[in-house]
């Protein structure tokens, strides 16, 4: 009996090896660490059991010269056959023939099927002038996290508007405050003009002329308003306060208290992203095992101007509006099992079997690239535990969120924008010096673009 069941277990191992064997092998470049390459590699082994045709072997690689590799790799004629990425290259990739078409892989009903589960968000971060480059996978969302148990004893509203945030900017740390110390009520960042663009009614590329609109009328009221904030602080002040942050331990969420007794961090609201919702559960659970009492916090998405404030000339574009960006696939030309990579990324965000896939995302914390995994029962329990997700989830389906235009020389268009807003913030500039810096921009971004405009 021994030995029988020896033989069996032996033909069992036998046999699986000879299904590995024999299976399309898809190497797949991520760059998942810690916990989250845990969940990578049970999506990839679930992927690998529910089928025979094709093998996944995945390959954790450093974002750093991630791209030089991959350019590296095609040109030799060795590349993966799936790489996962979260920067805007998605046209550059395209434009330089380094990564293929889905229409490729997959006949035009499919196409469209597959485009049609997406996201509205999902699905910009996907195409290349309607032409779909890549898969996207999980969705980066920002939106505005606040402390509710410092606003009630401040008698201040959840801010649903710009005026109301001002409010809160200015009851924490006055205008005029010669020094800003902890906790300041809000404080936006440069980098997120990006955001407050859409938020005001702008926007950046207008893909029907395939122009660059920098000088967007929305867009100049966002930087009217984030200059508002050097007139109340000082642009030293503003440096200053924004440098020390730096100095917090690892990386701490600022929104939260620092010591144990403390009720209220270095701010009292702050635009951050979803896996900030982590640290903060985490950051309960602490205050619960010393048996001490926490803040409360909530998350809501990004305030806009009331009706009757600044000029906002599409008012349509303002509520849950803001700046998307996330993770995609790309299959990079060359690929030897370019159609098994295609099978995979479907089998990812869940287009094979929305169910199933919704326990990975929950398990990773990720926001899906679908309506139907954001759907399920599984997944709408996770959120109904962890409330906080909710907001992300929702703003993932409005036709407001928009990423960095997908279009080629998108991460100097990025910076461009970025280093207006700072300069707009940090510098001494009168209106019509304003307005010269804008059009500065939208002759740099015009010049990425092949000049148009």
């Amino acid at each position: 009996m021994l030995l029988m069941l020896s033989g069996c277990a032996s033909s069992a191992v036998e046999l699986e090896q000879s299904q590995s064997s024999s299976a399309e092998e898809i190497i797949f470049w991520h760059f998942w660490g810690g916990k989250d390459s845990a969940v990578v590699d049970s999506i990839v082994q679930q992927f690998n059991n529910s089928q025979q045709q094709y093998r996944v072997r995945a390959i954790a690689m450093p974002g750093n010269n991630l791209q030089a590799k991959l350019f590296l790799a095609v040109a030799g004629g060795d590349p993966p056959d799936l790489v996962n990425q979260d920067d805007p290259v998605l046209a550059d990739w395209a434009r330089r023939g380094v990564i293929s078409p889905m229409s490729d892989l997959a006949d035009a009903d499919e196409i469209k099927s597959i485009r049609a589960e997406l996201f509205p968000a999902a699905e910009r971060l996907s195409v290349v002038e309607d032409q779909l480059f890549g898969l996207c996978n999980g969705l980066d969302i920002r939106a505005l996290f606040y402390n509710a148990s410092a606003l009630d004893a401040a008698g201040l509203p959840v801010p649903q508007s710009i005026e109301q945030l001002n409010a809160v900017a200015e009851h924490f740390a006055p205008p005029g405050s010669q020094t800003l110390t902890s906790p300041v009520g809000y404080l936006p960042d440069a980098r997120r003009l990006w955001a407050w663009g859409p938020v005001f009614g702008g926007s950046f590329y207008d893909s029907a002329t395939q122009t660059a609109t920098v000088a967007h009328t929305g867009n100049r009221a966002a930087i009217s308003w984030l200059r508002s904030f050097q007139t109340r602080y000082g642009a030293d002040n503003l440096a200053s306060f924004r440098q020390a942050d730096q100095s917090l331990p690892g990386k701490t969420f600022p929104l939260l208290p620092i010591g144990n007794d403390e009720s209220v961090g270095r701010y009292v609201a702050m635009m951050d992203g979803q896996w900030r919702v982590r640290d903060i559960v985490a950051f309960q659970k602490q205050r619960t095992s010393l048996d001490k009492s926490a803040p409360k916090f909530g998350v809501c998405p990004l305030p806009y101007p009331d009706a009757d404030g600044n000029c906002v000339p599409d008012k349509s574009a303002r509520k849950n509006a803001g700046w998307v960006n996330g993770n995609f696939f790309v299959v990079p030309s060359g690929a030897k099992c370019p159609q098994g990579a295609w099978e995979f990324a479907k089998f990812w965000i869940g287009s094979k079997d929305s169910r199933r896939a919704a326990q990975w995302y929950v398990d990773g914390g990720w926001i899906p690239a679908t309506q139907e995994v954001a759907a399920t029962e599984s997944f709408q329990e996770y959120l109904e535990a962890t409330p906080l997700f909710k907001t992300f989830v929702d703003l993932a389906g409005s036709k407001n969120q928009f990423p960095v235009p997908a279009v080629p020389g998108a991460a100097a268009f990025k910076r461009e924008v970025e280093s207006l807003a700072y300069d707009a913030m940090m510098l001494p500039m009168d209106d019509r010096q304003l307005d010269r810096r804008v059009e500065q921009c939208q002759r740099a971004v015009d010049s990425y673009l092949g000049g148009k405009r």
